[in-house]
């Protein structure tokens, strides 16, 4: 079994930012994706959104547009940790957001953005951004 806890998430204004932790447990993977969803509050009935993803060795880094150039993620010095910084953020990012991780066994180091790809993924946390 994989846990995965995010933290960090809160209230802040446009142009702030904020950044999210994510800490895995339980069973490790030698190889693996990571990454972050989020949901808007309203899409509930929607696929949530992929924002980005890292692959185990942090060669392959992927964003969605709407986040490139505002957003970073990053492994941290734990092997189990990972980051999402988010820097100048605006309305339209509030949203939960999720944590998942895809266990890579052929180290391809493909990043994948569809959430039916991700079996495994955190509680999430949210994120509110005031105009």
């Amino acid at each position: 079994q994989v846990q995965l806890v995010e933290s960090g998430g809160g209230l802040v204004q446009a142009g702030g930012s904020l950044r999210l932790s994510c800490v895995t447990s339980g069973r490790g993977f030698s190889r693996y994706t990571r990454g972050w969803f989020r949901q808007a509050p309203g899409n509930e009935n929607d696929e949530r959104e992929f924002v980005g993803a890292i692959t185990w060795s942090g060669g392959n880094i992927r964003y969605t547009d709407s986040v490139k150039g505002r957003f970073t993620i990053s492994r941290g010095n734990a092997k189990n940790t990972m980051f999402l910084q988010m820097d100048t953020l605006k309305p339209e990012d509030t949203a939960v957001y999720f944590c998942v991780l895809k266990p890579d066994v052929l180290s391809s180091e493909r990043i994948y953005s569809s959430e039916s790809e991700y079996p495994y993924w955190g509680q999430g946390t949210q994120v509110t951004v005031s105009s």
